[in-house]
């Protein structure tokens, strides 16, 4: 999949229903890092979330939309996102935090940077993320 160099932020969000209306959140750090900010008009695309052919999918009507074995991890494997590095591991590794304080390890990344990552494995406690661009 091709994805524009126009692309401000990319992530995750479940579709919620609200009275009479369906909503998207976009998360605080797209907000706070100045992706995106209150008040402007931006041009939103959905890209169909992949799953694995024997998980069952959760695109059905009704249901928490992803309430499998408790809360999944907030990134795929694939996915590209802007981050900042908050801290450092103990093997001098990037620490990022992202939704719900899950942890994103960033190989390479020195804290107080963000950096364009792509997502290249995901565990149920943290991912790891290679940097594409800082």
């Amino acid at each position: 999949m091709k994805i524009s160099d126009e692309l401000l932020c990319l992530f995750s969000a479940e579709v919620r229903e609200d009275d009479d209306r369906f909503v998207l959140e976009v998360p605080r750090r797209e907000v706070e890092t100045g992706s995106v900010a209150p008040g402007e008009v931006y041009r939103v695309a959905l890209i169909s979330r992949t799953e694995d052919s024997a998980s069952g999918g959760t695109s059905g009507t009704g249901g928490s939309g992803g309430a499998r074995d408790g809360p999944q991890p907030p990134v795929e494997t694939g996915e590209i996102r802007y981050v900042e590095i908050e801290d450092l591991g103990k093997q001098g590794d990037g620490i990022a935090r992202v939704e719900r304080g899950y942890v994103i390890i960033v190989p390479g990344a020195e804290v107080g940077e963000r950096v364009k990552i792509e997502v290249t494995e995901v565990k149920s406690n943290f991912a790891v993320g290679e940097v594409l661009e800082e």
